[in-house]
């Protein structure tokens, strides 16, 4: 069975560990800025109908980018965290029983293969790419003193695209929000709400631009796509 898809690109962040004159997506990777190669992932997939980008207020750099006018695209104002941002863009959007792909501003290396792998989930959980954690991991205390090693065998690292129905995931944000809960991806909300997403396995080099050695590596895995 057929069903719409529209990409929401919450895009209204100012990335402050890059340390750069701008926002994050907004920075340069072979010669188009970030965003711009996010963007372009979702624009030339055949599955996904139209484009949400939450941009921040009075945004001065996106009416630089020539995606600006694009048909398939549409611009909402951001909120103050990522879940304002994206409950934003789902609030304008009619078609309540479409899907929303949720996917992060500076993560321009996303493969073709790892979003068909996702957008294959009909499940109304919805579904998120993700990595087991290879490395091994720490935890805590506020002095930043080791209190035990964890056991790896069932953590995973979040990516994007997250995937899930609009009605639902707008109505996992809102409640999430109103109790003021911590809401650091759709999936969270998600969880929060009682629905248990798939984990879809993603690969390592879907990166999101963060620190400025980010940018680097990002040139590197998009330097390969390009073969």
């Amino acid at each position: 069975m057929s069903r719409k898809i529209i990409a929401v690109i919450p895009a209204a962040g100012v990335g402050s560990r890059m340390k750069a004159d701008k926002p994050k997506q907004y920075l340069t990777v072979l010669g188009k800025t970030i965003l711009e190669h996010t963007l372009n992932i979702m624009l030339t997939h055949r599955s996904i109908d139209r484009i949400i980008v939450a941009l921040g207020k009075n945004d001065p750099y996106f009416a630089e980018l020539h995606f600006l006018s694009h048909e398939k695209i549409q611009l909402v104002e951001g909120g103050e965290t990522r879940a304002n941002s994206v409950l934003n863009a789902l609030n304008v959007i009619e078609e309540k029983n479409a899907w929303a792909l949720v996917h992060d501003a500076a993560r321009p290396c996303l493969t073709e293969a790892d979003l068909n792998k996702l957008l294959e989930i009909h499940d109304e959980n919805g579904a998120i790419l993700a990595i087991p954690v290879t490395d091994t991991i720490k935890r805590s205390d506020k002095n930043g003193t080791i209190i035990t090693t964890e056991d790896r065998s069932q953590l995973w690292q979040a990516q994007t695209p997250q995937f899930f129905r609009i009605d639902l995931l707008q109505n996992a944000l809102e409640n999430g929000l109103k109790q003021k809960k911590s809401i650091t991806d759709e999936a969270s909300a998600m969880e929060l709400a009682g629905f248990r997403p798939h984990l879809v396995v993603g690969r390592s080099d879907n990166i999101k631009v963060t620190r400025p050695e980010d940018l680097t590596l990002a040139e590197f895995y998009l330097t390969r796509k390009k073969r």
